[in-house]
């Protein structure tokens, strides 16, 4: 990315947002705004157009799932959202992920966890680890006739018209690897390994690698 990644920080702490931002603003990326409920990062996110948006879950007036979710289906994926919250509970991180979220860290987390998060989830990557992708798959497995699985999870037959090198593609990230990964396995560029993700998921029709990974293991391919 030549440009420096634009951020929007959403927590109804003061000193929480001024810290992510030093964080940030000290790593080279552009913190355009802030936000301390939910009902204010909608507006600042709509204003704004930030790259990534780093949003608290508990908040007042409207918490940061709902956000989520207003804000991904607003702006059609523009803004990527990273959850940034105290709470380790699958409740909140499958919530998330169904709201639209492309990341999940803890506020524990060191601050260059925080800055390759924010990378991440800048560059179209999902920030899953292998053990929480392992978790979203058994739980879209356990739930998979609710209206939300329905939804997030593609209905493509196996036969879906994915070329052997996207099917390559897709088994990698079902290993949870990042695109930078999955380039260094195959020996090919990060740019190619975007353009296979972007082709697989039109095809599955999948809103995201977290529903193209339960695709591909509903349908047998790892």
């Amino acid at each position: 990315m030549s440009e420096a990644v634009r951020v929007l920080l959403v927590d109804d702490h003061a000193v929480m947002r001024a810290g992510f931002r030093m964080i940030l603003e000290a790593s080279g990326y552009e913190v355009v705004g802030e936000a301390a409920t939910g009902t204010e990062a909608v507006t600042a996110a709509s204003r704004l157009s930030p790259d990534v948006i780093c949003m608290d879950v508990q908040m007042p007036d409207m918490d940061g799932l709902e956000a989520t979710r207003r804000i991904v289906g607003a702006d059609a994926g523009e803004s990527a959202v990273l959850i940034v919250t105290t709470f380790d509970r699958d409740d909140y991180l499958f919530a998330a992920l169904d709201a639209g979220a492309s990341g999940f860290l803890l506020k524990n987390a060191g601050p260059e966890q925080l800055v390759e998060a924010v990378r991440v989830v800048a560059a179209g990557d999902a920030l899953l680890a292998p053990e929480v992708t392992r978790r979203v798959i058994a739980r879209f497995a356990a739930s998979s006739d609710t209206p939300a699985t329905q939804a997030a999870v593609p209905t493509a037959a196996p036969a879906a018209g994915l070329t052997e090198r996207e099917t390559e593609v897709l088994r990698l990230l079902s290993a949870a690897l990042s695109n930078a990964e999955i380039a260094r396995r195959l020996f090919i560029g990060e740019a190619t390994v975007k353009s296979h993700v972007s082709s697989v998921l039109q095809k599955l029709g999948a809103r995201d690698r977290v529903a193209a990974v339960v695709w591909a293991h509903r349908n047998g391919l790892v």
